[in-house]
């Protein structure tokens, strides 16, 4: 045989006894895997987890959206959610075709406004419902970036004690009432502090009915919401005046979602989105446009 070719042999023969051996043992290195690229804005959704028309959904092909009822303007308009009209079924709409979901695959879940944000599971992809989120929702519910951010408000009858306030310490005097389990609840309590405990009620129907009998002589709501009401529903009140937001970190709207729910980081996505190329702005100027400055209370 040839030196060179004797030599070339000798070198195959040693090489693969090499692989042989380093297979053998568990010493060796593995090779660094090629990593799937992640989808843009959102870290651990992938292009491939947030397809368009594509999600892990509660219904093959189809996007569950939860809300309350009534559907309130002017987040809804006519208590018909699946018009596509009002503020917050504009952008559920929004964020379906921006998952890659026509009008006609979007099915509408009545979900009570409580039952939302409460521990357990959920029969939907996501529920849109004026919900803030917190620190203490997030431990029972997952939340997509915020929406919409928001301020609360105080409504009152012209003609009630409270209408004059200019300041928060002017309102720890007079009767004060809200919806159950809302941030506008945690604001009488954490914020104003009253000398009488607020009225608390299942609905801002009866909220706005013990407005009108005088049974309180404020409420307060979220201010697009105070402008509705003072506007539409309840001409003989007035907005009094709004809660200062933290500069740091302002009280947001949030889509909700299962607490484990894999379709939070492409919603949000979803959202990062919409915000990004001011469709959101544009929505909130078309629906929300009432909702103009009032006094700060502080």
């Amino acid at each position: 045989m040839h030196l060179a070719t004797r030599s070339l042999v000798t070198t195959v023969t040693a090489v693969s006894s090499a692989v042989v051996l380093c297979a053998a043992l568990t010493g060796c290195a593995p090779q660094a895997e090629e990593k799937k690229p992640k989808a843009s804005g959102r870290a651990g959704a992938t292009a491939e987890a947030c397809a368009p028309g594509g999600l892990a959904t509660e219904v093959e092909g189809k996007l569950t959206v939860g809300t309350d009822k009534p559907a309130y303007a002017p987040w809804f308009s006519d208590d018909e959610p699946s018009n596509g009209k009002g503020f917050e079924s504009a952008v559920a709409y929004a964020v379906a075709k921006q998952l890659g979901y026509d009008r006609d695959a979007v099915v509408w879940q009545h979900v009570p406004f409580n039952s939302a944000f409460a521990p357990g599971a959920k029969k939907f992809d996501f529920d849109i419902n004026q919900v803030s989120i917190s620190e203490s929702r997030k431990k029972a519910v997952a939340f997509s970036s915020g929406y919409y951010d928001v301020r609360q408000a105080v409504v009152a009858l012209k003609s009630s004690k409270a209408a004059g306030a200019k300041s928060v310490a002017d309102l720890k005097k007079v009767k004060l009432g809200a919806q159950v389990g809302t941030t506008s609840l945690e604001f009488i309590n954490d914020l104003v502090e009253p000398d009488q405990k607020p009225a608390v009620y299942q609905r801002n129907d009866f909220a706005k009915s013990a407005l009108k009998t005088g049974q309180v002589d404020a409420i307060v709501v979220d201010l697009p919401t105070a402008f509705y009401i003072t506007g539409a529903e309840v001409p003989e009140a007035e907005v009094v005046g709004q809660f200062p937001n933290s500069a740091d970190k302002p009280e947001q709207f949030g889509l909700v979602l299962d607490k484990e729910s894999t379709l939070t980081d492409c919603v949000s996505g979803a959202v990062d989105a919409l915000r990004k190329d001011g469709t959101l702005a544009a929505l909130e100027k078309e629906w929300l446009s009432d909702a103009v400055d009032a006094p700060v209370l502080k």
